[in-house]
């Protein structure tokens, strides 16, 4: 071999061996991946940045730079704890990164620790006085604070050292716009979007400014151009497609989105709008059709995995979502999400024990999931466990304020319990997340209403039409708030316009029923509804209002039956009309049919304690003390602290000899949750009588004829022959006659009426 060939094979080898070497070299690699995650983050792909930070992180975890990147990183994909945790990791790598302090101060203040905030604040005071950052920071955390006017003198300072910097002027809108000082706000924002026309969220912020005030032109016009600035961002188009939803313009957002799938079909955010849509509109049918098409063309997108078994829970098709959920967990049994639509599943599957299990794990996991919490909410309501529902749900709600849902559960519990103050309170926090709803302003009318706040409640309804005028909702308050002032005319045209807006509206309907009704014209109130059936022919609904008003107001027992016969096939899981069924079938004689209703209803609903307790009454009726005694103990094993069903298995146990002492903690149990009603105070009574308390049983039994008298409820022969007998124990057998001949009065047909005879003519 040549020497010349030797020197080039010797160097060819060199240049190998230090290519190998330079591929070694940690600092080498840690800078590759430090650059490729930010050539990632510059596109904003930042779940590819992220794994590169963090790549480089691994090779060095004292790279204070990639672990600075790696926070503004989670900053970007809103995983909070990530991100402090990792400015943390920065802070005690690079003590003087005080742009990490200006972020760690902002997140402290997103997340209300406010006093860790100061901290940083006040480092950032003593070394940055002059740096806008420093301000900004001082200016967040003391709007968090509520000194709007303190913020904004901050927020101008940093206007004033930096009156090139569009951020700046931007956030000083904010706080103005906060402070409603609206004039002052649209020039910075104006004012940001002169400086750095090509920033998206200059052109959103602007946009959203002018959406709120109810400039709709000039906001399409403004997140028009936020797109231009951003064409590969899905924010400016969700931010659009809201707007035209507001505008009422639903016939285009459907093209648009459908566009973007096209326009951002490699980001999961783009392609995963129209669906979004779909599923935010209501309209559960087409997004689960567009998300299983999704799935199948990127079934290793995992949120849209998530996104399609959520649905599938939603539409009841569960073996279908449990079979792709549990093969996430089957990957992960610990992700929590999939955890949580397990727990979903086994709500739907009547399973709320497992549920609540599998709910515990998911929080124990992630304490503060707010998701999570809701769910178990759900599954403590279905148990019956309404104290332990409602504190899930304010859990939720703390953890999570922006989730629609747990205020929206916490307005049924206030409703629930007639808590006009805390409806109004859930109410309001809807308005403030979904100002653009009538929900939040409907429900707050209702408050409103109810406390006799007419002037209130009509501005809350008449937003509520305003911005959404084709919506029945607002509309139907209007004649609820109408048929509360007495005025019929107007209560009838509000709820005929909801009518014309949505002629399948079961509210609009019974509000229109109920307005003629209180004018005693039941042949207006019959023919309302014939009305309305012809127009939506397949409403269970409507056949229940028809059968309600034809059975309680018209006695046309046999219409009646037959509408709400119909209800029933029409929808198997209406369990008004199938409860009303069965007592049109008792008003007709036909108890044992009743039970028969009631015996097939279970079947198809067999968490519904109504029917237990029904008939649990009716086999009472009959005086089959054992087969009453079963519908109250299932009633009570699906809701253990139903109240009704307690008091009722107390007096069947009493009337078949039992364990007083048990049918004493049944009856409590009943007076703790009917504190009002005279039968709870009734039966607890005779417990006592049976148990030889006799004084503690007649004031129970007087009570019982009190609350009787105060709901203007007629007159019970079996509270006067209760107390009748205990007077007659304790020697008073003046009293004692006074309320034996009293039962005779009420009830001269009473079914012990033979034994009140007797002990009259001892009596006398």
């Amino acid at each position: 071999m040549k020497r010349s060939s030797i020197f080039r094979l010797l160097l060819a080898l060199a240049m190998i061996a230090a290519l190998a070497g330079c591929s070694r070299d940690p600092n080498v690699r840690k800078q590759k991946y430090f650059e490729s995650g930010e050539r990632y983050f510059e596109k904003g792909k930042y779940r590819e940045a992220a794994i590169q930070f963090s790549n480089a992180v691994q090779v060095d975890p004292r790279f204070g730079d990639a672990h600075y990147k790696l926070a503004q990183t989670y900053l970007r994909l809103q995983e909070w704890m990530r991100a402090y945790q990792e400015l943390s990791r920065t802070l005690e790598l690079q003590p003087d990164n005080y742009q990490a302090h200006v972020d760690i101060a902002n997140l402290l203040v997103a997340g209300r620790d406010l006093k860790q905030a100061q901290e940083h604040v006040d480092l950032l005071r003593e070394k940055q006085p002059n740096q806008p950052s420093t301000h900004l920071a001082a200016a967040n955390l003391l709007a968090a604070q509520q000194n709007l006017p303190a913020a904004i003198l901050e927020m101008q300072k940093s206007v004033q050292l930096a009156p090139d910097r569009s951020e700046s002027y931007l956030n000083l809108a904010l706080l103005q716009l906060r402070a409603g000082q609206y004039d002052q706000a649209e020039s910075n924002f104006k004012k940001a979007v002169s400086l750095d026309s090509k920033s998206m969220n200059n052109q959103l912020a602007l946009g959203s400014f002018y959406q709120n005030r109810g400039r709709y032109p000039e906001a399409e016009q403004q997140f028009h151009q936020a797109i231009q600035a951003a064409p590969e961002s899905p924010e400016p188009r969700a931010a659009l497609a809201r707007l035209l939803l507001v505008e009422g313009k639903k016939n285009e957002v459907e093209p648009f989105l459908q566009q973007t799938k096209k326009d951002l079909a490699d980001n999961s955010v783009g392609y995963r709008m129209l669906g979004d849509f779909y599923f935010a509109s209501g309209d559960l049918d087409k997004a689960l059709a567009e998300y299983r098409s999704l799935y199948d063309q990127h079934s290793k997108d995992l949120q849209v995995k998530k996104n399609f078994i959520q649905l599938l829970i939603l539409k009841n098709q569960l073996d279908e979502a449990r079979k792709l959920n549990d093969e996430i967990l089957k990957s992960n049994p610990n992700e929590n999400d999939a955890l949580i639509y397990r727990g979903q599943i086994q709500i739907r599957d009547g399973h709320a024990s497992e549920a609540v299990q599998t709910l515990q794990t998911a929080i124990k996991n992630d304490p503060e999931n707010g998701v999570a919490h809701y769910h178990l909410g759900i599954a403590f309501d279905q148990l019956g466990d309404l104290a332990r529902s409602e504190s899930e749900w304010r859990t939720s709600v703390q953890l999570r304020p922006e989730l629609t849902e747990a205020h929206r559960a916490l307005a049924a519990v206030a409703i629930r319990k007639r808590d006009m103050a805390a409806l109004e309170q859930s109410a309001t926090q809807l308005v403030n997340l979904q100002p653009s709803s009538p929900e939040g302003y409907s429900l707050r009318a209702v408050a409103n209403i109810s406390q006799q706040r007419y002037g209130r409640a009509e501005e809350d309804i008449q937003k509520a039409i305003s911005v959404a005028p084709n919506n029945p909702t607002g509309y139907v308050q209007m004649g609820n708030l109408r048929l509360a002032q007495k005025q019929y005319p107007a209560a009838e045209k509000a709820y005929q316009q909801a009518l014309d807006r949505d002629n399948a509206s079961a509210d609009a309907l019974a509000g229109l029923i109920n307005t003629f009704l209180l004018q005693k014209q039941t042949d207006k109130a019959v023919a309302a509804a014939n009305a309305q059936i012809a127009k939506v022919p397949n409403s269970s609904a409507f056949y229940d209002l028809l059968g309600t008003t034809l059975f309680n107001n018209a006695r046309d027992l046999d219409g009646a039956e037959a509408a709400l016969r119909k209800a029933c096939e029409l929808d198997k899981a209406n369990s008004d009309a199938l409860l009303k069924l069965g007592q049109v079938q008792v008003a007709k004689g036909s108890v044992d049919e009743a039970i028969s209703t009631y015996k097939k209803s279970i079947q198809d609903n067999p968490r519904e304690i109504s029917f237990f307790i029904l008939m649990g009454e009716l086999y009472e009726a009959k005086q089959d003390w054992d087969n009453a005694t079963d519908m109250y103990q299932k009633a009570l094993t699906l809701r253990p602290d139903n109240p009704l069903a307690s008091n009722n298995l107390a007096y069947v146990m009493l009337q078949k000899g039992g364990n007083v002492d048990v049918a004493l903690s049944l009856a409590q149990a009943a007076r703790r949750g009917m504190p009002d009603s005279p039968n709870a105070a009734d039966t607890l009574g005779w417990v006592y009588f049976q148990k030889g308390a006799y004084r503690s049983a007649i004031d129970l039994f007087q009570e019982a004829l009190r609350l009787t008298q105060k709901s203007n409820r007629p007159d019970n022969a079996t509270y006067h022959y209760h107390l009748g007998l205990a007077y007659q124990k304790t020697d008073q057998p003046a009293l004692a006659k006074k309320e034996l001949e009293q039962v005779l009065k009420i009830n001269p047909n009473y079914s012990d009426a033979g034994e009140v005879k007797k002990l009259l003519a001892q009596l006398r």
